[in-house]
């Protein structure tokens, strides 16, 4: 129990047998139930929590017969805390990059209904501009940005950051069966949180590297991924929250931008056919080339400053 309310540790894990038991033994006292989702290993990791389980009655073991992704592995764990009514839920990855030190920071919050999710943000120090390596680092930045414009918390920061926690409500509230599987997970948990009002808070953390872990992330490849994921939960949000639960006229702003910048579109290309085939820039193409994308720019920021105020009761 943490303050008296029960907490139980989540810890997806695939292909972790080298750091797994480092995970467990680290975890402080005070939580209830360690739920391991093992995502169909093919080492080891199977018999060490195995072991561990053993000589600790907390530890509970849920196995899956194909890949799901981290995500997969999240949703099964989620819908088992909901399951068993624990007060919050704890995600700590399995390969030791999330301090359990920083807990009760990502805890307190949440214990005390201050926020309904709190994740970590390992951006507050300097510490991650020189720890995290630089490729993760500008692509995080990159996402991030990205993230706030999609999930509508432009509050918040680190979005790739997994370490979080979350309380009764908002675990029972979700439809973890549609969370996104892969390594998109936190943007897209943080978008569904957002269509259901849930508030939501930064918490520093440590940034930890260099303790033995193995990715699998492929950056150059999961950057595309994820924007281009981010770009279909950015339209999903919209309806969902704005047009479907409570119009919003934003929709009007935003519509507006996206046409604005398809018109910008179609000149820009027409401007470089007259161009290539005549060799003269058409002035009256050129102007109003200008015109569409001024005219986007404004209603797309505008649209953006409406969703602001929406949402600024949810930090």
């Amino acid at each position: 129990m943490y303050k008296g309310k029960s907490v139980c540790v989540i810890i997806p894990a695939h292909n972790e047998e080298t750091q797994i038991a480092g995970v467990i033994e680290s975890l402080p006292d005070f939580v209830d139930h360690i739920v391991i989702i093992d995502d169909n290993s093919s080492d080891n990791t199977v018999e060490v929590v195995e072991q561990y389980r053993a000589q600790n009655p907390k530890i509970v073991l849920l196995r899956h017969s194909e890949n799901r992704g981290v995500g997969g592995s999240m949703a099964t764990g989620y819908k088992y805390a909901a399951e068993q009514g624990f007060d919050a839920a704890v995600r700590m990855d399995g390969d030791g990059q999330m301090d359990p030190a920083d807990m009760p920071a990502l805890l307190d919050p949440v214990v005390t209904d201050q926020t309904d999710f709190s994740k970590g943000n390992r951006l507050f120090t300097g510490e991650a501009y020189r720890k995290i390596p630089k490729v993760r680092y500008f692509g995080n930045a990159f996402l991030s940005l990205f993230t706030k414009i999609a999930s509508g918390y432009w509050h918040v920061a680190d979005s790739q950051s997994g370490y979080s926690a979350i309380n009764k409500k908002a675990l029972k509230t979700i439809d973890w069966d549609h969370m996104y599987r892969w390594y998109g997970q936190p943007n897209d948990v943080l978008v569904r949180l957002n269509v259901h009002n849930f508030r939501v808070r930064d918490v520093p953390v440590s940034p930890v590297y260099n303790v033995g872990e193995n990715s699998g992330m492929k950056i150059g490849k999961v950057i595309f991924t994820i924007a281009w994921l981010l770009i279909r939960l950015f339209f999903w949000r919209m309806k969902e929250k704005y047009v479907i639960r409570d119009f919003h006229p934003l929709i009007f702003f935003y519509a507006l931008g996206v046409f604005f910048y398809l018109v910008m579109l179609v000149l820009l290309i027409r401007m470089i056919y007259v161009w290539a085939v005549t060799g003269n820039i058409p002035n009256i193409n050129a102007l109003a080339m200008f015109f569409a994308f001024m005219s986007g720019s404004q209603f797309t920021l505008f649209g953006m400053w409406f969703d602001m105020e929406s949402n600024k009761d949810l930090k």
